[in-house]
């Protein structure tokens, strides 16, 4: 996480009731949840098993030592979790050598929360080698606070990850949004008690209450995510 939290001013706009936006890393930011299923489809082949399909609908947005696991009973592969995890963990950096490719409407989202002064995390499953390989394309700048899954006790589904970012940006769950493109990280949002917008990346996610469901990040801006929040309060 960051070395310092500076104090924040929580009172983002006149009569506004948000006050922060905390953000998902693969696959709502950035486009990398292939990139992913293709470090861990190399890395099997490599110790001579064949990912079935099926099996990415399992680790999607899963931290990594349960999507690690899971693949190794899955496949009967003999390894152990922690030297598995190493491997997708290079193999990954390996393949993102040069520019993550942003997702439509990540940078214009980012500018301008940064531009209005919104307390914003980065909130990720991903190890902190890897969110900080990603930071360089999305820009250390954007946030005032970065959470990995390496982190947290307990990351994604648990809420642990989002009430310490909300408690980090001295914001009330409640008061909070939460940008997610998995089931997995919507579930750690409600959980936590924030309000969810949910930007589908692999697999279909259903409307619920509390949950709004887009189809980019270019339907989102703060005006919109403001008035998620004002409806609550």
């Amino acid at each position: 996480m960051t070395s310092s939290i500076p104090a924040v001013d929580t009172r983002t706009a006149e009569g506004s009731a948000l006050q922060a936006v905390l953000l998902d890393m693969d696959g709502t930011l950035v486009d990398t949840e292939g990139i992913w299923w293709d470090a861990e489809v190399a890395i099997f082949a490599e110790l001579g098993h064949a990912l079935a399909e099926e099996y990415r609908q399992v680790v999607v947005g899963g931290p990594m030592s349960r999507s690690a696991q899971f693949l190794i009973e899955a496949t009967g592969a003999e390894i152990a979790l922690a030297e598995l995890t190493g491997l997708l963990n290079s193999r990954f950096t390996e393949l993102i050598d040069g520019s993550v490719p942003m997702l439509p409407g990540a940078r214009r989202l980012l500018t301008e929360l940064a531009a209005q002064g919104i307390p914003t995390a980065l909130v990720s499953a991903s190890h902190r080698r890897v969110m900080d390989r990603v930071l360089r394309s999305l820009g250390p700048e954007h946030f005032t606070l970065t959470v990995a899954g390496d982190e947290v006790e307990r990351t994604k589904p648990h809420p642990d990850p989002y009430l310490f970012a909300a408690a980090g940006l001295t914001a009330e769950p409640g008061r909070c949004v939460v940008i997610e493109d998995t089931d997995t990280g919507v579930r750690a949002a409600e959980a936590a008690g924030c309000r969810v917008v949910a930007v589908p990346s692999v697999v279909p996610i259903e409307p619920a209450a509390g949950r709004t469901v887009v189809g980019s990040l270019e339907e989102v801006d703060l005006s919109f995510l403001r008035t998620l929040v004002t409806a609550m309060h």
